[in-house]
């Protein structure tokens, strides 16, 4: 399973390659704190990716999963359920279900849940390269 850091899941480039097939999320085992559950259904490298993962995260109203931050990963952030706001690279946009964030490596980025529900997306970021061919 990938470490669940913070409330953060890091690109792991050394794990095996993500296998083909599907993840169901009554097999994943939660990670996360403060009101904050993270699903990690893919964590490591593709034919065509140095390094990716993907999940889940339901954050709980009132609630961020960590402080904006930044990494060196481009990042993709759908909205599934709930209402939220998202800050990315100085501004900050409500956001509800189907909404969806890009942020390329090194901006500063974050997500709260302002919402009376939970907040759930889906999450996924990538380091170029091939690992496999």
């Amino acid at each position: 399973m990938s470490q669940v850091i913070r409330n953060t899941v890091k690109p792991t480039a050394d794990a095996p390659k993500c296998p083909d097939g599907v993840v169901d999320l009554s097999k994943l085992t939660p990670g996360g704190e403060n009101g904050v559950s993270v699903f990690v259904h893919y964590n490591g490298s593709t034919d065509q990716l140095k390094a990716m993962c993907t999940g889940m995260a339901v954050v709980q109203p009132g609630r961020s999963p960590h402080e904006p931050h930044r990494h060196p990963e481009e990042e993709f952030l759908i909205i599934a359920d709930g209402n939220g706001e998202i800050e990315c690279d100085g501004k900050t946009t409500q956001v509800g279900p189907g909404a969806v964030m890009y942020c390329a490596g090194n901006i500063l980025h974050g997500i709260t849940n302002t919402g009376k529900v939970p907040l759930t997306f889906y999450w996924s970021k990538w380091k170029i390269g091939r690992a496999h061919v």
